[in-house]
């Protein structure tokens, strides 16, 4: 396949989640290393052909990285409670120099707009101001905190009337108390604090890697309760905001790199994306499917049809035959399916099952999705006290084999399903005996 057609194919299988992005609001988490790495003008790139795509952005920047070596270079010494700074009238007013001067060069940065440039023609608009209301941490452990504060308010409305104009907000790690004081506020709490208040669709934080690792394998989705395992495991600055912000009722939180060329593309419109995904609900759920699920059953068994893998089957059929059909479904979209037929004797009792129609989108293989699969239906013939399921297969015998079927003779089969085989088509049959559980 060349390139032209694989980035067609691409962007026609990105329109789905382009539609369904399109006027959500994304609140985005930059630590101040990631202004720093060379591939930021690319993320500013990403980012602004988000906006003109129609999804409303909100960017919440650190500079923890640029506050210490400025501090380093005029002689102060930083302190910290854990891992909050304190922060005292000298080290504010590093502070406020460093955030204000940093600030200045995102906005230079998404007001690019050279002829032939990925940001020809934005003209995209950059608010920031005081939309955050703070008040301070206070005395913690005897430590006072001084000017170091938490979030006491966001101001929503005006930052969803900034958002209607197609803006981006920035957000920087500073807020206004009531009296007039600015306090200094960690950047991660920040935007989990905007993603609750203004609703947010995603929270996207962005750190030096890629993905959570368990035992040295990378992990693209988590639980926030599986997540609050590995926390308990290596816990980490995003990893405690993604459960905080699940906590608070955030639906999916992104960890990604800002290192990385496209991340935010391809984990926002694609299935599997490339970064670690925290997610509140159930974002993969194993069902029974419905008469609506017909074409995405379609869609995974066509191409296996062709192939010869599996018997063609027409839509009727299907249609008639749905409540056999249980789905794995991930994000609302089906990505395996596998059917359940009741073999009767003559007395038109069911005597056993024949698992068929199994297919896997090709995504979506290897992450252990079939074998749930089949657990599942297995669970489904203990059900109806059934002793055992059989399967009938030209080219997929040892998948089967390596969970628990044996190949068996075709007398073998229940009388009702051996008048029914197709001895031109020639399929291997395979048992397996199912233990009382």
């Amino acid at each position: 396949m060349n390139t032209e057609t694989t980035t067609l194919n691409w962007f026609r299988n990105a329109a789905p989640y382009i539609n369904d992005l399109r006027g959500r609001t994304l609140v985005v988490a930059i630590p101040g290393e990631g202004f720093a790495d060379e591939n930021f003008r690319n993320l500013v790139h990403d980012l602004t052909l988000l906006i003109s795509l129609g999804v409303k952005l909100v960017l919440v920047h650190g500079a923890r990285i640029q506050v210490n070596s400025a501090l380093q270079q005029a002689g102060i010494k930083s302190h910290f409670l854990g891992n909050t700074r304190i922060t005292d009238r000298e080290t504010l007013e590093v502070i406020k120099a460093v955030v204000g001067k940093l600030r200045l060069e995102i906005e230079a940065a998404f007001s690019q707009g050279l002829p032939d440039s990925p940001m020809a023609g934005a003209a995209l608009k950059v608010i920031s101001g005081n939309f955050v209301t703070a008040r301070p941490v206070g005395v913690i452990d005897g430590t006072d905190m001084r000017w170091t504060g938490q979030v006491r308010r966001i101001d929503e409305q005006a930052i969803a009337r900034a958002l209607q104009d197609n803006s981006l907000v920035l957000l920087s790690p500073f807020g206004t108390s009531l009296t007039g004081e600015l306090f200094n506020l960690n950047y991660l709490d920040l935007a989990t604090e905007a993603a609750k208040a203004l609703q947010a669709e995603k929270l996207i934080l962005f750190r030096d890697l890629p993905q959570l690792e368990i035992e040295g394998d990378p992990v693209h989705d988590l639980s926030i309760h599986q997540a609050e395992y590995v926390a308990e495991k290596a816990s980490s600055e995003t990893l405690t905001c993604a459960i905080a912000a699940c906590s608070a009722g955030t639906q999916r939180v992104h960890l990604l790199s800002y290192a990385d060329n496209g991340a935010l593309l391809e984990e926002l419109f694609s299935r599997e994306g490339t970064g670690t995904m925290i997610y509140r609900d159930r974002y993969e759920v194993i069902r029974r499917a419905r008469i609506h699920d017909v074409g995405g059953i379609l869609g995974l068994i066509r191409p296996l049809e062709k192939q010869g893998v599996l018997v063609r089957r027409s839509r009727e059929k299907l249609e008639a035959e749905i409540d056999h059909f249980t789905l794995v479904e991930v994000d609302g979209t089906p990505v395996a399916c596998a059917a359940l037929y009741p073999i009767l004797d003559d007395e038109g009792d069911t005597i056993a099952a024949e698992v068929a129609c199994v297919a896997i989108h090709p995504e979506f293989r290897g992450g252990g999705r079939g074998a749930k699969l089949m657990q599942h239906l297995e669970r489904q013939a203990r059900a109806l006290d059934l002793s055992e399921i059989y399967v009938l297969t030209t080219q997929t015998e040892h998948w089967f084999i390596e969970r628990g079927f044996t190949q068996v003779d075709v007398s073998q089969l229940p009388t009702s399903r051996k008048s029914l085989y197709n001895i031109q088509r020639n399929s291997r049959v395979l048992c397996k005996r199912l233990d009382a559980q």
